[in-house]
Formats: structure tokens, sequence, C-alpha cells
């Protein structure tokens, strides 16, 4: 018997589909989702359930797995959220404008189906409404051009930055790890026009995968290619292997890297964390590349130009 989330994925609404991908209305008690303690924002936004871009490390498949689905479903069944303008209005009452939103943590707001089904942009609306927030979106997309009039307006008045991931600049590579997502040149021209319409902008190299995208020459490219860009800072987390995401990243492995698929299995067949000297090591190195490239590691906070003279209005 399914129940919870399960139960209301089973329900969901057919709204189009293509190829392999279908796509579905899901239902949502809230939008916004409490973090645990030590994040850089208290609240998150995911406006679709599932990702179509089907990066194979993708930590957050295992979030299928709570509607009786595998893994492997995880590109091919995307769940937009229903009445998400509304369900913001009410959820933003509780939440105190000094704490962080981030949009986009477990899947990409701006992937395909955002073309379709405009969620993302309901909810960037719902903000262009107030004003002293503290907002961030994750993308792996382009499409993000099509809301830059929008993260102007938007951040006149709130707090806004945008980090674009860009996992390699290798074409062939990206291609095989982030089969549906946004060549990586697309995406650093993203950077680029966010940068000339003055929206702060930064680059998560994320996840940073072992003997795939972790060398200093590889490292080094994408940070000078992201300062020329526009970007102020560059991201550095280390890959992070769900069991979930095991189930398809080892056979990718095998099919493509026969020979790190062992070195793999032994490092995260206890854990999904990597630990100890290499990660201390991929550290020191980007920590290096940064200095290198006037990059810094998180995005700055700045004064919207609104804010001036208003701060204690803001918060009332």
């Amino acid at each position: 018997m399914l129940i919870g989330i399960a139960k209301l994925a089973a329900a969901s609404e057919l709204l189009e589909s293509k190829r392999q991908v279908e796509y579905f209305e899901l239902p949502a008690h809230s939008l916004l989702n409490r973090t645990k303690p030590g994040m850089p924002f208290a609240w998150t936004i995911n406006p679709y359930r599932g990702c179509e871009f089907a990066c194979r490390y993708c930590y957050a498949r295992y979030t299928h797995e709570f509607m009786e689905m595998e893994p492997e479903e995880f590109e091919d069944k995307i769940y937009a959220k229903a009445h998400v303008a509304a369900l913001l209005r009410r959820d933003l009452r509780k939440v105190d404008r000094s704490q962080g939103i981030a949009i986009g943590t477990a899947t990409d707001p701006y992937q395909p189906a955002e073309r379709r089904f405009g969620r993302t942009r309901a909810i960037l609306e719902v903000f262009a409404e107030d004003k002293g927030r503290r907002l961030s979106l994750i993308t792996k997309s382009d499409l993000i051009v099509r809301d830059i009039p929008l993260l102007v307006e938007l951040k006149r008045a709130n707090v806004v930055h945008v980090s674009v991931t860009i996992t390699t600049l290798d074409v062939d590579l990206a291609r095989l790890l982030e089969p549906r997502a946004p060549r990586p040149d697309l995406r650093l021209a993203a950077v680029e026009r966010l940068a000339q319409a003055g929206i702060s902008v930064g680059v998560n190299p994320n996840p940073i995968l072992p003997l795939l995208t972790d060398s200093e020459s590889s490292l080094d490219t994408l940070a000078a290619a992201a300062a020329k860009a526009g970007a102020t800072y560059l991201g550095g987390g280390l890959l992070f292997l769900m069991p979930s995401a095991q189930k398809v990243f080892f056979p990718f492995l095998k099919d493509h890297f026969p020979h790190l698929l062992k070195r793999y299995q032994e490092r995260f067949e206890k854990s999904p964390y990597l630990r100890g000297p290499y990660q201390e090591a991929i550290r020191d190195r980007v920590r290096r590349i940064r200095q290198r490239h006037g990059l810094t590691s998180s995005m700055a906070d700045y004064q919207p130009e609104q804010w001036a003279g208003e701060q204690l209005d803001l918060f009332k």
C-alpha cells in the first residue's frame, strides 16, 4: 500500500511526455524545506522532483526511492510541483528575512521542464513582490539567461547570487557524465551574461570526481575561464556518492572507465563521503587555484541599492 509522497506521485496527473521522459504534476504540502544546522542557507526550494539532465553521479536520485521508484527513473519521470506561487507566499510568512533561501539544491530549477511549466519563474516572480530576502540559485543550464531581467529586478531589493555548475570544460567528458545537460561552453556563456548584467555569479566545479576532473590542469583551466567570464567565486565540493547513485554510477564506470571501477568501489563501499588525505589535498589544490585567479571560496555579501536608508523598514 502506497503512503505519503509515493501515494501522491502515483496519483499525479500526467502533464506531457516526450521520448522516454514523462512529466507529471505533483501536489505539495509545502514549498520550503528546512536545512540542517551548519548549512550556508536555512531553507531550500526545489520546484521539480527528478531531473532530466541525467547526471550519472547525482546524489538526489534517492528522492525517487521515496516514491517507490528506481534510481534510474530519476531522469525519466519528472514531477512539477503544483501551486508553487500560492505555497511560497504562504510559506514565506514563517521565514525570517535574515535566513538564506537556496533554489535548486537537489534538482535543477532550469532543467527542460522549466521551458514547459515555468515553476522556477513563478517562484522568482513571488520573490520580486518582496524585499529584504537572501536568495541563491544553483543550475547547470543556460536557460537561466531567460530570467536575467527578472533577476536584475530582484537584486535591487534582495541579495541574489547565482552559482553555475561546470564540472569540466571537456565537452566529451561532460557529455558522458551529464548526458542531457547543456554543454560547458553554453554554461560559461551564461556566466558571462549574468556577470555583464551585474548579477553576482560564481562557478561550481562540483562534484570534483577522483581521477576524472580533479587534476590541477583541469581545475585550473576551469577557474581561469570562470574568472575571465566574470565569476567572482569558485566552489570545490567533492563527489558524494549515495548508494542510490552508486547503482547508476558504478555501471557507468564499468562501461566507460573500467580501470577506475574497483578504486571507486573500495572508496565508497563504507561511506558516501571522501575523507582523509585525499580530501585535504583537493582542498589545498582548489585553494591555490582560487588565489591564482583572484576568486573567492564563496559568494560575497552586498547591500542592494534599495536597502540604503531602508534597512530598518525591511525587517519590520
